[in-house]
């Protein structure tokens, strides 16, 4: 593993992290702890957030992000923060013919809905200390134009449009709004679920870099653009798909 640097002005900031118990949220989770970060997490797997808790020496609180208001309520009982990683989301595979509208509108709160809501949230805290930074995870799946998850492509191309109108929303208060693009990501989830050697060796071929990708490289995007070295980046999207795109 390369040595990676290390970020003196996140030392003792405030993160939130979403979805922090697993993939790129839990190698995020840790990832600012190292910096010396007071940072804190929401999932809803309890037992794997309290793992991570215990690993990374990290808080955690138990949220389901889709129920918004828990979402609001868990937030504002844990104060303000100077960074928020809306990181959470799932990519579950569907048939576009097998869609229903309630389960468009799950994979929309699953994977979209609560990130503006975050946000919401904790923008006001944010604003009045006249500086952030909001750091939303989106995809490459829609750039590449894969099928096989139509619902979650749909979603996950919104987080752009969201990051852009936010960045100048808020930008007045130096609040810093920017996506980051994942490629595909070598988490556990990923591993369990659908990679085979047939697909890993089609993956080189689309990728310009022949490795793939580990999750450490996402959460080092994160710390970036979380740190004051990113100071004038904002509304941007920031690649992390060893030029697959």
């Amino acid at each position: 593993m390369p040595e990676f640097a290390i970020y003196p002005s996140l030392k003792d900031k405030k993160v939130l992290v979403t979805g922090g118990a697993s993939g790129i949220g839990e190698m995020t989770v840790c990832a600012f702890a190292e910096q010396g970060a007071n940072v804190v997490f929401l999932d809803r797997d309890e037992a794997a957030s309290k793992k991570v808790s215990e690993n990374c020496g990290a808080r955690h609180a138990l949220c389901d992000l889709r129920d918004i208001a828990a979402l609001q309520d868990t937030i504002a009982e844990l104060g303000t923060f100077d960074v928020l990683v809306n990181n959470a989301a799932r990519d579950d595979r569907h048939n576009w013919r097998d869609v229903t509208p309630d389960y468009w509108d799950e994979r929309m709160a699953t994977n979209l809905r609560h990130m503006f809501f975050a946000i919401q949230s904790v923008a006001p805290g944010m604003v009045e200390a006249g500086a952030g930074s909001i750091i939303n995870i989106g995809s490459n799946s829609w750039w590449e134009t894969k099928g096989g998850f139509p619902a979650y492509t749909t979603a996950k191309s919104a987080v752009h449009g969201l990051t852009r109108t936010m960045a100048r929303d808020l930008g007045a208060h130096r609040i810093r709004v920017n996506a980051i693009v994942p490629g595909w990501i070598m988490t556990e989830r990923q591993k369990k679920l659908w990679v085979t050697e047939e697909a890993l060796e089609l993956q080189k071929t689309v990728q310009c870099l022949p490795d793939l990708i580990d999750p450490v490289y996402v959460a080092r995007m994160i710390l970036f653009l979380a740190s004051d070295d990113s100071a004038m980046c904002t509304a941007s999207n920031f690649m992390v798909e060893a030029g697959s795109i």
